[in-house]
């Protein structure tokens, strides 16, 4: 009798990272206090999703929507950024993850700019895992900026244009906080991935969320479009 065959693991995964700003009102604190621990739990998420061998993380830190937020908070979010680029790349880099942004840079000042250019050089190398961070991303803005620039040649020259060509399609796209919906995410690299969301607050999703988000995509059959 043969042996059942082995179910494909998620190597390439992304996650809405949503629930900041509740987790931080059901405790009385700032939205901002609600980013601060969302930013540890994506230090711990990006430890375990490298131990668990996965190659693509892609995390959706800002949206392109996100401006219209206070703003003290988009302040707040931007001087948080800028510092956590300057005191994670280093251990990133210790760990072989290769940082790598995607989104407009339009808006973003010219001193944050160049943290995440000095962040994608320091880590350029490194093959362990890629985490692509969208910041300043929509969906829909990454694909009127390829539009523009598209003159022909079918599906695989269009996404050569995308912010990130490099980029593989997630095969499993996670949403926390309990909502059920893309909010402008990877819309054209999503178009056949498989979707988990959980009810846990981006702060406090942890390793154990994390698998069991990778086993329930471990019990889905990936047909694309196709019959079985």
């Amino acid at each position: 009798m043969s042996e059942p065959e082995a179910v494909p693991a998620a190597t390439r995964v992304a996650v809405i990272m949503d629930g900041n700003g509740r987790w931080a009102t059901e405790r009385g604190l700032p939205v901002l206090a609600g980013h601060r621990q969302g930013a540890k739990t994506l230090k711990q998420i990006v430890k375990d999703s490298v131990a668990l061998g996965i190659e693509e993380l892609t995390v959706y830190a800002f949206s392109t929507e996100n401006w219209s937020r206070p703003t003290d908070e988009v302040q707040g979010l931007m001087e948080l950024f800028g510092e956590l680029l300057v005191s994670e790349t280093p251990e990133l880099d210790e760990q072989g993850v290769r940082m790598r942004f995607v989104g407009r840079r339009e808006g973003v000042s010219e001193r944050l700019a160049e943290q995440m250019d000095w962040s994608e050089a320091e880590t350029g190398e490194n093959e362990r895992m890629t985490l692509f961070v969208a910041f300043n991303y929509g969906g829909r803005a990454e694909i009127l900026d390829a539009a523009a620039r598209y003159d022909g040649g079918g599906e695989e020259a269009f996404a050569d244009l995308l912010y990130a060509p490099e980029m593989g399609d997630p095969e499993l796209v996670i949403r926390t906080s309990g909502e059920h919906r893309l909010s402008n995410f990877l819309l054209w690299q999503s178009a056949y991935s498989e979707f988990v969301f959980s009810e846990v607050l981006w702060p406090d999703f942890d390793r154990a969320e994390l698998e069991r988000a990778l086993q329930e995509y471990a019990t889905r059959s990936r047909r694309f479009g196709a019959r079985e």
